[in-house]
This record gives structure tokens, C-alpha cells and sequence, in this order.
């Protein structure tokens, strides 16, 4: 079980901030072995929702309101633990992001762009594709939309 919190940048305490880069850092650059630059100066401007287990943040997405990344709202830097994955915590923290979206937006229309070996777990959560898929940060992607 995680417990689940959404913040702005300005509510997110260094040690949260600290082990949302350290998380991301580790699946995204490391366990993918992608190199990009994950600091984007995005952050200040999202909304973070972190799934935390014993005082660490073990999931994690950002969510941005309509026309701030997308002409919709969206979701990005989806992630989960190597080691929490067998939880299925990223259901938990897509459905408290897609909660927090029509809370904090007043809007059900979601816009991603997944990873293509994600679609399934996307499609679960009533995602659906458009569009073609595309190359990002060499790896194969698909912009997903949910209504």
C-alpha cells in the first residue's frame, strides 16, 4: 500500500524533490540507459503526485493543466520502482493523477505520450492511441488520449 499525495513544486519538501530526481534519474536514464536531460524546467510548473512506502517515494507522476504541455491536460514522467513494480502501483498512481486532473482542471480529456511498450498498461486506464507512433529519446512512442 502507498499513500498518495499531489503537490506543486513550491509544497514539495527537498527530501521529496531529492528522491523524485533520484527516481526518475534511476528508470529513466540508468534502467533505460537513456541519456537526456530529465530537468527540464518543466517541474516548477507541474503538479507532482508521489506515491511514498516507508518515507520514500516509490511512484511518481507530473500533470499539467490544458495548454501547458498539451493542448490538454496531460501526464507525464510516469514511474515506479524497479523494486515496487510487482505492487502494481502504477495503476494507483495514474487513477490519483487522472483524480487530480478533474479536481485541480475541471476537464476528463487526457493527453500522454507512452512509451509504446506501455500501451497496453495505458489502454487499461481507458487511454487510447492517435496518431502514429514516433521516436523520443530513441525509444518508440505513442501519443495516447483519454476522454
Amino acid at each position: 500500500m502507498i499513500a498518495l499525495y499531489t503537490k506543486t513544486f513550491n509544497e514539495l519538501t527537498n527530501t521529496e524533490l531529492y528522491d523524485v530526481l533520484q527516481l526518475r534519474c534511476a528508470v529513466f536514464v540508468v534502467e533505460q540507459d537513456c541519456v537526456y536531460q530529465d530537468v527540464d524546467g518543466k517541474d516548477k510548473k507541474a503538479l507532482h503526485v508521489l506515491g511514498i512506502k516507508s518515507n520514500k517515494v516509490v511512484a511518481y507522476t507530473r500533470i499539467f493543466g490544458p495548454g501547458h504541455y498539451f493542448n490538454e491536460a496531460s501526464i507525464g514522467r510516469v514511474v515506479v520502482a524497479e523494486s515496487e513494480r510487482e505492487h502494481k502501483y502504477g495503476y494507483d498512481i495514474m487513477e490519483a493523477s487522472i483524480k487530480a486532473i478533474k479536481v485541480k482542471y475541471n476537464t476528463s480529456t487526457i493527453k500522454l505520450s507512452a512509451q509504446l511498450y506501455l500501451k497496453k498498461f495505458y489502454n487499461n486506464l481507458g487511454f487510447k492511441e492517435v496518431g502514429e507512433e514516433y521516436m523520443e529519446d530513441d525509444i518508440p512512442h505513442i501519443a495516447m488520449i483519454k476522454e
